[in-house]
């Protein structure tokens, strides 16, 4: 039985297209009316970047990435199944309906990426248009595997397109090496095929943005076998092999490029105006403008806390502007102990953490603590000129700092790497890391230096997974290694069964649709 929950999941996550249960989706397109030009091949490739701004997979980016910590709460009212995640209700996961769906989305994005592949890997149009669309294809298919390794571990294998339900019965890959040799080798052929964009671009990847990834792949195993984590440290791979392949992917982006660098102003960073800024290596691409969730975002109403229901107005930094925004449903919420564990002066406190909101007219409306602000929120995710509920906020996917300190934590205590987390520390108001640090000392400053610099941005879980320090969560400090260091992979739940038939319409397009 459980078999084939899981096996109905699975058919679900790789031929179901849509977002409701209750809709038709249309999938994939036939090989005898599609792929003809660059411009169809083009437009599949939208359709696998559109699996990102799917409304469960973009939110569970803070769910699992943030939500699970210290550094994040969740209100008393939310979601079962997100009270559970941040609670490690480890009897529920395998049900859990926001781990269902990422599982099934990411899955989703994958079978996308491989339509893609198979189609345009041969194609006869032109080659600098195919290298890039196929480039950028490898690289969704290795993001979306790195997504599902880190956080269910031994995943089906799919490297071709599934359009057939007897397809979805791949087995688990055998060990994590088998997964990292797909997700590490899509991102040599993404960084081969690709080139470098000179300006960046909202929503798109370009060669960098591969060689992120696979700094971000090769850290994650390099130190998740170093530290001992349950599989990692059954890797056939050498971790210092790792580490020195980390330097050089990162190294790449860090010496060798000029597209992408520093912002030297906190605010910069997250001004939603400015989405081609030097530190957007790679962003979900959202906009007001668009007619449907997912297009446009709503990830901002979800860090700020309801005040008045009216418009509330931030303080800019330490000057005496303000700027307006919406209140909020306060699903994201900051924990007292993450916030007070910051140093005073640290500008990703004092000016991205918001204490106090005001009104037109500048005086207070509210404040933490006692001051009618029920907590301090994040300010990394406003929209000033937002329409609504519609605002351009967006998810931070790949930035140039985090980069910065992948590779200061691979290369160790040398002089290129100090100068790198310097100046992050610096640009936050902060002095200079001590000198002569030994190397494993200045590892654990440089991701204790990343749990302040990428707070709210998805990524301090997989920092506490991947240096096996689950156990340091208040909730989870008593559960053992098999319940802590992955989810289990969701089944369907009992109250349904996922099933389809397929037809192909005279459209080019196949039709599955479902049946309950």
């Amino acid at each position: 039985m459980k078999t084939k929950k899981y096996l109905s999941l699975l058919a679900a996550a790789l031929l179901f297209t849509a977002c409701s249960l209750d809709e038709k989706p249309y999938g994939f397109y036939s090989e005898t009316n599609f792929y003809k030009t660059a411009d169809d091949a083009e437009a599949a490739l939208m359709y696998a970047y559109g699996t990102l701004n799917y409304l469960e997979y973009s939110r569970a980016v803070f769910f699992l990435g943030d939500m699970p910590t210290d550094e994040l709460t969740t209100k008393s009212d939310a979601s079962a199944e997100n009270q559970d995640i941040k609670r490690w209700k480890i009897d529920n996961f395998k049900t859990n309906a926001t781990l269902e769906n990422y599982f099934k989305y990411a899955f989703i994005g994958v079978n996308r990426a491989n339509g893609v592949i198979q189609n345009v890997e041969n194609a006869s149009f032109d080659e600098n248009r195919r290298k890039q669309i196929l480039g950028e294809a490898y690289f969704l298919r290795a993001w979306n595997y790195f997504n599902l390794v880190r956080n269910f571990g031994l995943v089906p294998m799919h490297a071709t397109m599934v359009d057939k339900l007897d397809k979805t019965s791949t087995p688990l890959a055998a060990n994590l090496d088998q997964v990292y040799d797909l997700i590490l080798g899509d991102c040599r052929k993404a960084t081969d095929l690709l080139t470098v964009n000179a300006t960046p671009q909202l929503g798109r990847i370009d060669r960098v943005a591969a060689q992120s990834l696979a700094a971000k792949a090769y850290l994650y195993v390099a130190s998740a076998k170093e530290n001992g984590v349950k599989l990692y440290r059954d890797m056939k791979r050498q971790t210092e092999v790792m580490y020195d392949s980390v330097a050089y992917y990162a190294g790449e982006v860090v010496n060798h490029q000029t597209t992408y660098g520093f912002e030297n102003n906190l605010l910069d960073i997250y001004d939603v105006e400015k989405p081609r800024g030097k530190e957007h290596i790679f962003m979900m691409s959202m906009d007001r403008s668009g007619v449907s969730e997912g297009q446009y975002s709503k990830i901002s109403k979800m860090f700020i806390p309801y005040v008045d229901g009216a418009t509330i107005y931030l303080k800019q930094g330490d000057s005496d502007s303000f700027i307006p925004s919406h209140d909020g449903w306060g699903e994201y919420q900051t924990t007292a102990q993450f916030y007070n564990s910051f140093d005073p002066a640290d500008k990703r406190k004092t000016e991205l953490i918001v204490n106090k909101v005001y009104r037109a007219d500048g005086s207070i409306n509210a404040q933490y603590p006692n001051g009618g602000l029920q907590y301090p929120f994040c300010r990394k995710y406003i929209d000033p000129k937002f329409d609504g509920d519609k605002t351009s906020t967006r998810p931070f996917l790949i930035r140039f700092s985090d980069v910065a300190l992948i590779y200061a934590e691979a290369v160790g205590p040398t002089e290129k790497a100090y100068a790198l987390v310097n100046f992050i520390r610096q640009r936050a108001g902060l002095g200079a890391l001590p000198a002569n640090l030994s190397k494993a000392d200045f590892r654990k400053a440089v991701i204790q230096e990343r749990k302040y610099e990428m707070a709210f941005e998805g990524d301090y879980m997989y920092d506490i997974r991947r240096t096996n320090k689950i156990n340091s969560i208040a909730a989870a400090q008593s559960l053992g290694e098999d319940q802590c260091t992955f989810y289990p992979i969701p089944q369907s739940r009992d109250k349904f069964e996922w099933k389809f038939k397929i037809t192909s319409t005279k459209n080019g397009f196949y039709d599955y649709e479902q049946i309950i």
